[in-house]
């Protein structure tokens, strides 16, 4: 059976969070816990949060508890956001107003209870 759980307009890149991803992929929710705090990103307490959602909803689902060693990370993936509303200016050179965009990304993790199977 599989649970997913999301994480919407996170400000965050989504390329960096895709990098703390590519970490836990396929790996277990125990197994997880250990390499996310070491990964030195500044995401990783949203991405560990995301993935302890999943697996809480997963185990809701069941309908029992079940140990965090068997609970895998099927799917986890970010994507980018909404870019018009975060739109800030920055003081540039002889007055001028330098423009630029706040990324923002959308997390979305899917845990299962049977190992293997992710893409």
């Amino acid at each position: 059976m599989e649970a997913t759980s999301k994480a919407k307009f996170q400000r965050f890149g989504s390329r960096k969070v895709g990098l703390l991803l590519d970490l836990v992929r396929g790996k277990s929710v125990k197994a997880s816990q250990g390499i996310i705090p070491f990964s030195g990103l500044r995401c990783s307490d949203m991405v560990q949060k995301t993935i302890n959602a999943a697996a809480a909803n997963l185990q809701v689902k069941l309908g029992n508890k079940l140990d965090l060693t068997k609970i895998y990370i099927k799917e986890a993936y970010s994507n980018m956001g909404p870019m018009k509303n975060l739109k800030r200016i920055q003081p540039g050179p002889q007055g001028r107003a330098m423009p630029y965009k706040r990324n923002v990304c959308h997390l979305t993790v899917t845990v299962s209870d049977i190992k293997g199977g992710h893409k």
